[in-house]
Parts: C-alpha cells; sequence; structure tokens
C-alpha cells in the first residue's frame, strides 16, 4: 500500500476559500476513487493531507485526474509552499509523526 502525506502553505490567509472549494471537489474524487480513506488538518494558511492507496498505479490514476489534477495546476497561484511524501505503509500515523517525516522533504515553492 501507498501513504501521502501532503502540506500546502497558502500565500495568504484570504486565499482560504479558494482552498477550501478546491478541497471539497478533491475529496469527492476521493470518496470515489480506490483511496483506501483520507484525512485532513490544518488552519489558516498551513494545512495538510493524508491519502492511503492500495497500489501505485490507483495513487497515479487519482493525482494525474479530475479535480485533484485541477488543483496541481493552479497551485502556484494559491501555495507558498508544497511538500509531498509517498511511502509504503499499511495505516495511516498520527498527524504528529506526518509532519515531522514532511520536514525532511524539499519543498516545492512558489
Amino acid at each position: 500500500m501507498k501513504l501521502t502525506i501532503t502540506s500546502l502553505e497558502l500565500k495568504n490567509a484570504f486565499l482560504f476559500f479558494r482552498l477550501a472549494n478546491s478541497a471539497l471537489a478533491i475529496t469527492l474524487q476521493v470518496k470515489s476513487s480506490n483511496s483506501l480513506g483520507m484525512k485532513k488538518t490544518g488552519f489558516w494558511t498551513k494545512h495538510y493531507t493524508m491519502t492511503l492507496w492500495p497500489d501505485e498505479k490507483s495513487l497515479k490514476d487519482f493525482s494525474k485526474s479530475g479535480a485533484h489534477l485541477k488543483a496541481m495546476r493552479e497551485s502556484g497561484k494559491l501555495a507558498k509552499e508544497i511538500r509531498t511524501l509517498t511511502i509504503d505503509a499499511d495505516r495511516f500515523p498520527d498527524w504528529k509523526v506526518a509532519k515531522k517525516l514532511l520536514e525532511d522533504v524539499k519543498p516545492l515553492k512558489f
């Protein structure tokens, strides 16, 4: 199984509403996909997600389609920084562990 952990830091707090709109569409896409689950947390300008996938193909099919693909194309308009990590895992870690894992990931800066 594959676990993807992502953090996104908004350029400013006023972009939260655009992020929330995208997040809703992506959440609906996750629920209709082959995902094994999704968790999200965050506040104001810093947001995190975790998704669990049965295999790499399911993960890639999701990430390269629909609302997620649209959000990735628009991410530079919203985000100051994005970090993503995909690892082999059979369950979600707690948020403290997930955030610690992301600390070592080189950020994509806009």
